[in-house]
């Protein structure tokens, strides 16, 4: 039991810190780098696709965190039923 909360507290915190990272890491990579310096669109313009960028990485860090979450469980009550 302490080993299966240990692994999910750690999975926790690791799709918390990607969930903090991930989107404002890519909102303004893809603000300075992508929308406005390759594709040279104004600065209105690169804040608008940019946090769309940050809103569809925040939906995936959640997929994530729900397969890997679904998985965990899943995994434990094949175990639990095996004993």
């Amino acid at each position: 039991n302490d080993g299966s909360l240990v692994s999910a507290l750690k999975t926790l915190l690791f799709f918390t810190i990607l969930m903090i990272t991930l989107p404002i890491g890519l909102y303004f990579a893809s603000k300075s780098y992508f929308f406005e310096a390759t594709l040279g669109l104004s600065n209105n313009d690169s804040y608008f696709y940019a946090a769309i960028v940050a809103v569809v990485a925040v939906h995936m860090v959640l997929a994530m965190f729900v397969y890997v979450a679904w998985n965990e469980g899943s995994n434990q009550w094949r175990e639990g039923k095996q004993d």
